[in-house]
Order: C-alpha cells, then sequence, then structure tokens
C-alpha cells in the first residue's frame, strides 16, 4: 500500500472532433493550459509530465512542454494503445504516492484523421493480424458468443448505442450529441456481423489533461479534488487455444485490485466510465467489473441500471460510442469526466450526489491475449 495520497485538482478536455489541420500540441495545449488554470497552478510549477499517446510519433510530450512553457523537468511518453493515456496517469499516480513529486501534468492525446479513415492500423508481425484480424471483427466475435450464451438480442445491442448517445446529447465535449432509437441503429451500415455503424466508436481526434498532486499540494491549492483511491495496471497473459471471450480476465483482474485496494467495491460506485468502443463492449464489462452478475448484464441495460435514476450511470459523457475514442486520449479524458462529476462540474449530465466513481479502457490487441494493457481507476470526490 503506497503511503501517499494522489488527487486530481484540476481537469480539462477539447471537444472530441476531427482536426485535420491540426499537430499533436495544438491539440494538446489547449487541454493543457486549461486543466492548469483550473487548478491554479502556473506551468513553471509542473514537477513531471506524463503523456499517453498511441500515434503521434517521438517526443511528443516534450513537444507540448515545450510549448505550454515546461521545461527542465522529467518528461515520459506512454504508448499502451488505447490504454495509454490511463496508463500515464497511472504511473503520475505512482510517482506522487511515492512521494517523488509534488504535482504532475498527464496529458493523453492522439489524432486519428491522419490515417484517412478505416480501421486502426496493427503491427504487422502479430500472427493473428496477418490473417486479417481488426478490431471490429474481434468484438463481432464477442457479440455473437454473447447473443449465443446470453438471453439477448440484437435490439440489446442497440440499446447500448441508444443509451450512449442519450448521454452523449448532453456533452458539449461529445463527438456525436445527436439521439439516436433502436431502429436506427440496426439499419445503420453493417461493419461485422452483427455490429453496425452506430455501435462502432467513431475516428477522431481529442486531447485531455489532469494535474495530479500531492496532499500538501491539494491542502495549499484549495481547489475542488478528488481522491484517486486506486490505480491498477496490469497487461495480459498469453493462453492457447479455447479462451472465453465473455471472461475478459484482464479487465476482472484490474476490477478486483482496484476494489481491494481502494476499500470499497462495485455495489459503491456512482458513476462508471468504461470502454465502449463498440457496444458489445459495455454489456460484457458490466458483468467484468461486478455490475452486475454473470449473464444479467442485458438485463442491467434494459432494465435502465445504468442510466440516470438507475444503480449506477455508466458513461454519462456518452462513452467512446458517442464522445469519441482518440485512443491515447480515451484514458485520461475518462477522468477528466469523473473529476468533473465528483466536483459538480458536469452540467446538464450530472449525476446527482455523485461520490465515488471508476474508469475503465483496454488497450491493444494481440495474438493469445485477452488485451494488451488494461488500466481501472477508482476515484473519491471530497466536496
Amino acid at each position: 500500500m503506497n503511503a501517499q495520497q494522489a488527487y486530481i485538482v484540476g481537469a480539462a478536455m477539447i471537444p472530441m472532433a476531427k482536426y485535420k489541420d491540426s499537430s499533436y500540441s495544438g491539440l494538446a495545449v489547449p487541454a493543457v493550459l486549461n486543466a492548469l488554470r483550473s487548478a491554479g497552478v502556473e506551468p513553471a510549477r509542473i514537477e513531471a509530465v506524463v503523456c499517453g499517446h498511441a500515434f503521434g510519433g517521438m517526443l511528443t510530450g516534450q513537444r507540448i512542454a515545450k510549448d505550454v512553457g515546461i521545461g527542465g523537468v522529467p518528461v515520459t511518453n506512454v504508448d499502451n494503445a488505447c490504454s495509454g493515456g490511463a496508463s500515464a496517469l497511472h504511473l503520475a499516480w505512482k510517482d506522487v504516492t511515492a512521494g517523488r513529486h509534488d504535482v504532475v501534468l498527464v496529458i493523453g492525446v492522439d489524432k486519428l484523421t491522419q490515417f484517412g479513415g478505416g480501421t486502426l492500423p496493427l503491427v504487422a508481425e502479430d500472427p493473428e493480424v496477418q490473417q486479417g484480424i481488426v478490431m471490429p471483427a474481434v468484438y463481432a466475435m464477442r457479440a455473437r458468443r454473447y447473443l449465443h450464451e446470453r438471453r439477448a438480442s440484437v435490439e440489446d445491442l442497440a440499446r447500448v448505442s441508444v443509451k450512449a448517445r442519450r448521454h452523449g446529447a448532453r456533452n458539449p465535449y461529445a463527438q456525436f450529441r445527436s439521439e439516436v432509437g433502436i431502429d436506427e441503429v440496426l439499419r445503420s451500415r453493417p461493419i461485422a456481423d452483427p455490429l453496425t455503424l452506430l455501435q462502432c466508436c467513431p475516428t477522431g481526434d481529442g486531447a485531455a489533461a489532469v494535474i495530479v498532486v500531492s496532499e500538501k499540494l491539494r491542502r495549499q491549492l484549495d481547489k475542488p479534488a478528488v481522491r484517486i483511491a486506486a490505480s491498477v495496471l496490469h497487461s495480459g497473459t498469453a493462453t492457447t487455444g479455447f479462451r472465453d471471450m465473455l471472461r475478459p480476465e484482464i479487465t476482472m483482474h484490474c476490477a478486483t485490485d482496484a476494489y481491494e485496494m481502494a476499500g470499497f467495491g462495485a455495489e459503491d460506485i456512482d458513476v462508471v466510465e468504461l470502454h465502449d468502443a463498440f457496444s458489445i463492449a459495455e454489456l460484457v464489462y458490466y458483468e467484468a467489473l461486478g455490475l452486475c452478475r454473470k449473464g444479467e448484464s442485458a438485463d442491467f441495460l434494459r432494465d435502465g441500471k445504468s442510466t440516470y435514476g438507475g444503480q449506477v450511470v455508466v458513461n454519462p459523457s456518452g462513452g467512446l460510442l458517442s464522445k469519441g475514442h482518440p485512443v491515447g486520449a480515451s484514458g485520461v479524458a475518462q477522468a477528466v469526466e469523473i473529476y468533473w462529476q465528483l466536483t459538480g462540474q458536469a452540467g446538464e449530465r450530472q449525476v446527482p450526489d455523485a461520490r465515488t466513481g471508476l474508469s475503465h479502457v483496454t488497450g491493444g490487441g494481440i495474438a493469445g491475449l485477452d488485451h494488451g494493457a488494461c488500466t481501472v481507476h477508482l476515484y473519491e470526490g471530497l466536496r
């Protein structure tokens, strides 16, 4: 157990969208400056920078820090696929709780419009990639298995997207802000059966930033703060042969460790931001994170237990399906949303009386692994 505590005292993001003419620094600098402003921290006070991204190239964090006026401090770049931003937050948490730094800037940024559309490029040396695997196909296989094993229908898959768009319509930072119905989701262009276009996260660009500080600095700043009650990062375990696609062990292990570290469990969580890159993912992760029992995720969704007025509000931001998924930015953007929710700054999408939160993001497709990386954070508001 780490002796010291770490807190988020400032957070910001830019609207997720397509910024084809922007540089990585151009995306990130506004988010960084607004996070610093909300924390009441000057750039010169930053002691370390951690930048999560997947496709930014060399020294992305240094380029951003330079343009903000931060220099002479350690800057670490993190590539953990979709979990890059959350992994950057994990490293900042480790540094602060270990007493190495009192204030760390965490950045998440990526620009997917550079690829011109289509599925994201995967590593060519992977044997499954060589056979043509792409991420929509992976999740489509999960969806097929889910429909076979659970009391579920394609309408249940579509309901995830309907909820995401309904939540996203309240979020000025979301890439998609229009509501949709079940029929519209199912009639949208087929991508990988049974998944349709509106069940897949959009390609786009974005950036987010948070300021992580020690207890000592939190007291000095006297700003709205959220305690990082747990931070857990796992990599996948290689397995040959059969793997239960509805039992994502990397997420289950992360969640179990996070609950133990925080001292509270799934039943105590008020708001969740989870990795819904495809509609099926949300249903699978309800169970993996312990929000409902095995086999009950479709009922959990149908009964309204994962939205406002239910047991827990899942993805009030609209999630990746509505807010967008600029890969390395997503984990930090989740932390921003949770910070806003737990400090009463979420506007129209505010979850009433939210006190505890969870963010979860997985990253990477590698042959033989459930996922390459998974990060789970638990948060506690101090209002």
